[in-house]
């Protein structure tokens, strides 16, 4: 798995990557990216400020997307819990999807392994963060599997009445 730094002319290829992901959702009865968010606001906003990334595979196919959003980030002052880590030195994961035509193939897997070994190369960050909403249990498996901690909760911090669990993870030692 390779990550691929967006740009603009990526733009609609994300776009469509993260709506199938909200159809995804949608089949298994999850509520989460069913309203206005991820905007088309927030993905330009992504890709202007180099946060967003291609998920590419092996062979060479785009099979998904992701954002790496640096610190701070706002979405988190409403913790309610603690981090494992009280840093500013963290990056967030956002908007994670793996294309349908793709799935089955654990590009999920091997997309946070990438995330995680490119963290661990990196001396200007301590932890990673991620979040997601309390029925989004497929994520939450990911999270879990990939050695994420949950620290904590969000409510309504992106639809009012939405619950999310909110993970982190230590920056592994290097190799």
């Amino acid at each position: 798995m390779q990550l691929k730094q967006a740009t603009m002319a990526d733009f609609d290829q994300i776009i469509d990557i993260l709506k199938d992901g909200a159809n995804q959702l949608a089949e298994r009865g999850v509520d989460q990216w069913q309203g206005d968010y991820p905007s088309l606001d927030q993905i330009k906003e992504d890709v202007e400020n180099g946060w967003a990334y291609l998920a590419v595979s092996q062979d060479n196919q785009t099979v998904g997307a992701i954002s790496l959003v640096p610190a701070p980030d706002h979405s988190y002052d409403q913790l309610d819990g603690e981090w494992l880590l009280d840093t500013e030195k963290y990056i967030v994961i956002h908007r994670v999807a793996i294309h349908s035509n793709h799935a089955g193939h654990g590009y999920a897997t091997k997309l946070f392994t990438e995330v995680i070994n490119q963290v661990r190369e990196n001396p200007e960050i301590d932890s990673i963060r991620i979040d997601t909403h309390e029925d989004n249990k497929a994520m939450q498996h990911l999270i879990d599997k990939m050695g994420f901690k949950c620290v904590g909760t969000l409510h309504g911090v992106y639809r009012k009445g939405e619950i999310s669990y909110v993970y982190e993870m230590i920056k592994p030692d290097t190799k």
